[in-house]
């Protein structure tokens, strides 16, 4: 006489015929599993993301902008405003291809929301020139050949000219032999320590490095 099987669970020919019976399912193309309608439309038709309106004084000119609140500075300037002269490099503030001047100071774009900053004076590489003529920063980078693919140089200048001010200031940096001296000689190495959050992937650092000792002799 068999005896009888008491254990609980699935027994192995019951895992068998569950798997067979789905896989003649999937082979005829029967969905396993359908989603509900009303599922399936609710994921077809996002909730729009509520915005709001945003005041930006950028180049010495006012501009209203309609935005999600979550708007990043670079991308309201690039998307929203059309100045796409600052650049998308890293999207995580290392490389300084963003970088834009706010209140005379350096900021990388991408990591602060456009929101943040009514009322405050954004300059970015475009506002830098006054009509046809150059800022020095820019034009000293064209002597110097301060660039080669260029992607990165809006930030570099904008970086330039806002270090440049930090130097005629007196703010000292990890190279300064003396953090308490009234002014800052800026040697090559001072240079590259106050530039070293913007990054050139064609290594066009030397003639950088130039450029911005040119435009601080001529200053």
């Amino acid at each position: 006489m068999a005896k009888t099987d008491t254990r609980s669970g699935p027994t192995r020919r019951t895992v068998l015929e569950g798997g067979v019976a789905t896989g003649v399912l999937l082979a005829t193309g029967i969905p396993v599993y359908a989603e509900p309608a009303g599922a399936v439309a609710a994921a077809a038709s996002p909730t729009p993301a509520p915005t709001m309106p945003i005041s930006l004084r950028i180049n010495a000119k006012d501009f209203a902008v309609e935005l999600d609140p979550r708007t990043t500075l670079l991308d309201a300037l690039r998307n929203h405003l059309g100045l796409t002269g600052s650049k998308k490099g890293c999207d995580h503030g290392q490389c300084g291809a963003c970088t834009v001047l706010v209140d005379g100071r350096r900021i990388n774009s991408c990591l602060t929301f456009a929101a943040m900053h009514e009322g405050d004076e954004i300059t970015t590489v475009e506002g830098l020139a006054e009509g046809d003529r150059l800022h020095p920063v820019q034009a000293a980078f064209v002597a110097r050949d301060g660039f080669q693919c260029g992607y990165c140089t809006p930030g570099q200048i904008c970086s330039a000219v806002a270090m440049l001010g930090e130097a005629r200031a007196g703010w000292p940096s990890h190279a300064s032999a003396d953090v308490a001296a009234v002014s800052v000689a800026l040697t090559d190495a001072e240079i590259r320590e106050r530039m070293s959050g913007n990054i050139c992937r064609c290594a066009a650092y030397p003639n950088i490095v130039a450029a911005i000792r040119d435009a601080a002799e001529g200053a």
